[in-house]
């Protein structure tokens, strides 16, 4: 009897491996098993433009098109509450899936701020329903106070200081961005907080929020008070993995796989937000929340999973993208480096490009408004280039571009 291929968790990694078995051949059973009542959607645009307009939902593909084109059974509002391996079988509340091939792919959920479900007004940013409730919020005109000056938090910030409501950054980094982008970067970046308009508190944690039933101030840890009517804590992100005791998985910062993103377990393979796989281009163990990485895990897991005897190590160049204000930043590659130069433009003009040196290598770029620019270092990184080739790769693109300008 064919069991099929049962994909736990309908986001893009989970859509993705739906895809990516269909792409290889497989024509068994598929089951797509999503803990929200929404179908998979693009969750980049929640804490950037979907912030500042009335944009619709951000999904991928309507329910006929899972249904009836790629023929995938959809549950949804079915979080997966046990795997069985020895039955193989994935248990939801009062059923359960049989699978011959699994792909884990439930991604992470936002880091919750102490004590922020005692009072309203008070919001993590990680999930449709989530911007949904921030936006509906920044339409009432609060003062605004975001709890962490990574990504997510500064996007937030930006589509709060769009619609020119006041924002304060609370960070308990002196620099922020720090193991994102290093140390000289993440002041750069933070530069744009202050051009954009907000107010921002380095160096400092928050001690308590408080109100009558919805917030109304932050208490810091100087004992400084900041008023507030609308607080969002982007304080990371933990995996998806509480439903995996037990299965026999090895859980560390996630479901860890091999370089082919197979987990321990036979036929069971994991994707996205909450894998930590051997990622063999940086002879490192990885884990990443990536929107690129999530939508080639999947592909490649599908594939893997439905049809034995197939997988193969998957190997990427780390990519992340945000945008504050009018500004685009981009990240390739790793910044754990001992040398950080900027080889293109200048912090200035808000148009550069910065070069991670590791070793001998060249082991990440971070690019300021070059798009163009940014995707030629990650090729770089991708063939394992020098860190001499690469500064002489930087210097013909600065000769182009003077060419240019003349």
């Amino acid at each position: 009897m064919t069991r099929g291929l049962v994909v736990v968790g309908a986001s893009l990694a989970g859509l993705r491996a739906v895809e990516g078995a269909r792409r290889a051949g497989y024509e068994g059973p598929i089951t797509l098993i999503g803990a929200e009542d929404h179908l998979p959607y693009d969750r980049p645009p929640l804490s950037k433009a979907f912030l500042e307009d009335g944009a619709q939902a951000p999904f991928y593909r309507t329910e006929e098109e899972i249904t009836g084109e790629l023929k995938a059974e959809l549950l949804l509002g079915a979080p997966a509450r046990l795997l069985d391996p020895g039955q193989r079988v994935v248990v939801l509340d009062g059923r359960e899936i049989p699978y011959d091939g699994l792909v884990i792919a439930t991604g992470a959920g936002a880091r919750q701020f102490p004590g922020a479900g005692q009072l309203a007004g008070v919001h993590a940013l990680r999930t449709l329903d989530d911007a949904l409730a921030v936006r509906a919020a920044l339409e009432k005109g609060p003062r605004v106070v975001v709890i962490g000056a990574g990504f997510i938090g500064s996007e937030v910030a930006s589509a709060a200081r769009k619609r020119g409501l006041p924002v304060t950054i609370v960070e308990t980094e002196p620099t922020p961005l720090v193991r994102a982008i290093g140390t000289a970067m993440g002041r750069a970046c933070s530069a744009l907080h202050l051009a954009g308009g907000a107010e921002l508190r380095f160096g400092v944690g928050v001690a308590a929020l408080e109100g009558e039933g919805r917030v109304e101030r932050v208490r810091l840890t100087d004992g400084n008070v900041i008023p507030a009517d609308l607080v969002v804590a982007g304080i990371g992100a933990v995996p998806a993995t509480d439903w995996l005791a037990g299965s026999g998985l090895d859980i560390e910062n996630g479901v860890v796989a091999d370089a082919t993103l197979a987990t321990g377990l036979p036929g069971v393979y994991a994707a996205g937000d909450v894998v930590r796989w051997f990622n063999p281009l940086f002879d490192r163990y990885m884990r990443l929340e990536h929107w690129s990485s999530a939508a080639e895990q999947g592909a490649a897991a599908g594939a893997a999973a439905a049809i034995p005897g197939t997988a193969v190590p998957y190997e990427t160049v780390p990519y992340f993208w945000s945008d504050w204000y009018d500004a685009r930043i981009q990240f390739v590659g790793v910044p754990d480096a001992e040398e950080a130069q900027i080889a293109l433009g200048d912090v200035e003009s808000g148009r550069f490009v910065t070069l991670y040196r590791a070793g001998d290598r060249l082991a990440g770029a971070l690019a300021m408004n070059q798009p163009r620019e940014i995707m030629k270092f990650r090729a770089l990184i991708a063939r394992r280039a020098t860190w001499s080739d690469a500064l002489a790769f930087a210097a013909q693109r600065r000769e182009l571009a003077r060419a240019g300008a003349r």
